[in-house]
């Protein structure tokens, strides 16, 4: 596990601290810290620590920078069953609260997060005032992200290049599975019956790039038979029926979907799209199951809204099985080798209301089959 914070006292050690029981830390690992400067803020100093080799689903108990609070945190499991939480571009809002105290409400084993995250914009503090806002959640159980646009904060006239404070605060195991860049990444769960692939929209991802050779060999080296579950994140959606930043996965869809499709990707989570909407399975625009299930979960609660706006004339329409402009979050439950169950839970005031459910079928196994839907309007 890596363990990230941010202190003002740059000369902070960067020690975590750890152990099983409460204020009896058996063991202590260092790592590395580094700073930012962007126009005239200049960052803490952000930590990172790797600790381990851990115990799954074993409770620790850790202290950063041999001071401050004790923090408490639940290793995910090394075989199935495993709970996912899955949201979308969060930001820091009132409708931000009220799902991530719907995610809080319920135990599970690791969240991820297909990009937007603080929603900060090139005003740095608001990745601070992010931090602080997700630490009760992020300092419990792992959290998985990849990039979205609000995270590029390019500005080349004044030299300041993509991606420096997602980058500096939110290291991902990239060098770690082969990748050259933390804009994507992959990494296995539950002992390795699932392995999750992190995309990024926002680089180069034509054939002949990077990211493509990397997807390649990423996706060469997954066995089926030791690996039935196979899940993509990425932020912007390939297949959208909103109103809504349409077309702009397209150009990613085109290069990528065959490598995909080939294989046999379970399921691909997106966000951007600020609204929830849930496809069959789908490959190459048409109804296909041996393709993956498309789900786009971009209604965290950022600061920009709703899209409220749903096409009904729209090419991909008749593939659209659920769709619907709330907040709120989703969960994938993957039961066992064969069966996951997926629920978006929409934020209906105090309550997270379970909204759409369906269950579905790995496509490592034998029998191919569409997936069945329990509860939809």
């Amino acid at each position: 596990m890596r363990i990230s914070w941010v202190t003002d006292d740059r000369k902070a050690p960067s020690v975590v601290e750890y152990g099983k029981s409460r204020g009896n830390y058996t063991v202590s690992t260092t790592g590395d810290h580094a700073t930012y400067r962007y126009f005239f803020y200049k960052s803490g100093a952000i930590h990172h620590v790797t600790i381990g080799p851990l115990a799954p689903s074993t409770t620790y108990h850790y202290r950063c920078g041999k001071a401050g609070d004790e923090f408490t945190l639940k290793t995910p499991p090394a075989s199935l069953p495993i709970e996912l939480v899955v949201i979308g571009d969060l930001g820091q809002t009132g409708w931000t609260a009220s799902t991530l105290s719907h995610i809080g409400g319920a135990d599970y084993d690791m969240l991820l997060l297909p990009g937007d995250l603080s929603y900060a914009d090139t005003q740095q503090p608001l990745w601070d005032s992010f931090g602080r806002l997700v630490q009760p959640l992020a300092s419990a159980r792992p959290w998985m992200v990849t990039e979205g646009n609000h995270e590029v904060e390019a500005l080349p006239v004044v030299g300041f290049a993509p991606f420096v404070a997602y980058n500096a605060r939110w290291r991902m195991p990239h060098e770690e599975s082969g990748s050259a860049s933390n804009l994507y990444y992959s990494f296995d769960m539950a002992g390795g019956a699932a392995h999750v692939v992190m995309l990024g929209s926002y680089t180069e991802f034509e054939q002949g790039s990077e990211q493509y050779a990397w997807l390649e060999r990423d996706l060469a080296g997954v066995d089926r038979r030791k690996t039935p579950w196979l899940l993509v994140l990425l932020h912007a959606p390939w297949y959208n029926t909103n109103q809504a930043h349409q077309g702009e996965g397209e150009a990613m869809r085109a290069a990528m979907e065959t490598l995909l499709y080939e294989a046999r990707v379970d399921v691909v989570f997106s966000g951007h799209v600020h609204a929830y909407e849930r496809f069959t399975r789908i490959y190459d625009n048409e109804a296909d199951s041996r393709g993956p299930m498309f789900i786009t979960i971009g209604d965290g609660g950022n600061r920009e809204g709703l899209a409220l706006k749903f096409l009904k004339d729209h090419k991909s329409a008749h593939l659209s099985m659920f769709r619907e402009a709330s907040f709120g979050h989703g969960r994938l439950r993957i039961v066992n080798e064969t069966s996951a169950v997926w629920t978006w839970h929409r934020n209906d005031d105090e309550y997270a209301t379970v909204r759409d459910e369906v269950w579905l079928e790995s496509l490592a196994t034998p029998k191919l089959s569409m997936a069945t839907t329990g509860r939809h309007d």
